[in-house]
């Protein structure tokens, strides 16, 4: 199974994150415009503090009657945050996921983010990988019948 490290390497690179200051109307601006449904949450120098998403907007903001151009990120973000480190497996990031019912993974580096997973993203490499199995598997019993 591959490691994180190697996911992220497939990826772009960039990491959208907001400052706790900011506006949750920044923070859904942000990720409209990025097509993501999650922010990581730093200070300075990528130090990681919380995670805002989606469903904390529309749980903590919306069903709330708050207003977003009014409540900092800091006030909704979660800030028991579950992450990922770079040589861990995605089979393991799949299982945390799974088990703390959530999409998006930060991934760190001595405490500082260094990029960020999806559940998609961790479910296309394991279909990839598990397509790339298959075909061997087949490849070789053509292999054995042909002898």
């Amino acid at each position: 199974m591959k490691s994180v490290e190697k996911l992220l390497e497939k990826k772009d690179g960039q990491v959208w994150s907001i400052g706790p200051d900011d506006t949750v109307f920044d923070a859904i601006k942000l990720m409209h415009e990025k097509s993501v449904g999650a922010l990581a949450v730093v200070v300075s120098q990528d130090k990681l503090i919380g995670i805002i998403s989606e469903r904390d907007y529309a749980g903590k903001v919306i069903l709330q009657g708050k207003s977003s151009k009014n409540t900092a990120v800091r006030e909704i973000m979660s800030s028991k945050v579950h992450y990922a480190l770079p040589d861990q497996e995605v089979s393991e990031c799949l299982v945390r996921m799974n088990k703390h019912r959530i999409r998006h993974l930060p991934v760190i580096v001595d405490e500082k983010l260094v990029g960020m997973i999806s559940m998609g993203d961790v479910v296309k490499e394991i279909i990839e990988e598990q397509s790339f199995t298959i075909k061997q598997l087949e490849h070789h019993m053509i292999w054995e019948e042909s002898y």
